[in-house]
């Protein structure tokens, strides 16, 4: 049984403001939260429409999932997390880095294209969709446990505080496939609908493109999730 209590604190978790008031987060579905719970970030509360799920679960029927969930099917897996502890940006070779991106399915693959190519931070403008949203946590598919999201008001300090050219996505660059990239760089996207903000383009070492193939008529654009996985498949097919 969800108590009124629990009801409440986990629908209010749908929003930002009470997911940074209180320092938790939903997370459905049983890959994901298998993935969080065998990592290191604490589980509050668990809740499961099958028996065997997890031992620390609480059993509770369909109907009951459904006044809880925060999509419009319920999952058979629900829990509530807390946020994992802060830590400061690590200086590595390659850091990837995204501006105003506000789609929670596109920051979410992000995430996990991350962690496919081995990335381990994603620096994330204050302007892009919080990475504790539940469509977020979702779409990383678990991801979430191994990319740790870094929020700067500024991003365009951030990224030249590590003191590495800075490569931006931009249709007006140079080809991706005609550029020699420096094995020390960061790399950064923009918004699905106005690309890199002003303060950010002002700041790139280099604008690179992705070139259409399709001299007349085709899609106008990529998706920002798309172009962040042919963008890092090339970065490390030249490493």
């Amino acid at each position: 049984m969800v108590s009124k209590n629990q009801r409440k604190q986990i629908l209010q978790l749908k929003q930002k403001k009470y997911r940074l008031i209180t320092g938790l987060f939903v997370a459905e579905g049983e890959k994901v939260v298998e993935e969080l719970l065998s990592s290191s970030w604490e589980c509050v509360s668990l809740f499961s429409t099958d028996t065997h799920f997890q031992i620390k679960s609480q059993e509770i029927n369909l109907s009951a999932m459904k006044q809880i969930t925060h999509f419009k099917s319920p999952s058979p897996v629900l829990g509530v997390f807390k946020f994992p502890e802060s830590k400061p940006i690590l200086k590595e070779n390659i850091t990837i880095a995204v501006d105003g991106v506000s789609d929670p399915g596109n920051l979410g693959n992000i995430i996990r294209i991350c962690d496919w190519f081995g990335i381990s931070q994603l620096v994330c403008s204050s302007t892009t969709v919080d990475c504790f949203n539940s469509k977020v946590i979702q779409a990383s598919m678990g991801s979430i446990v191994r990319v740790r999201c870094h929020y700067v008001e500024d991003i365009s300090s951030a990224l030249l505080n590590l003191n590495k050219p800075i490569y931006g996505a931009d249709l007006n660059g140079q080809s991706l496939y005609e550029t020699t990239f420096e094995k020390q760089a960061s790399f950064v996207f923009g918004s699905e609908s106005h690309g890199l903000s002003e303060a950010v383009l002002k700041n790139l070492n280099h604008k690179i493109t992705i070139p259409n193939f399709r001299n007349i008529g085709g899609a106008e654009s990529l998706n920002v999730a798309s172009s962040s996985a042919i963008f890092m498949s090339e970065i490390f097919r030249l490493r």
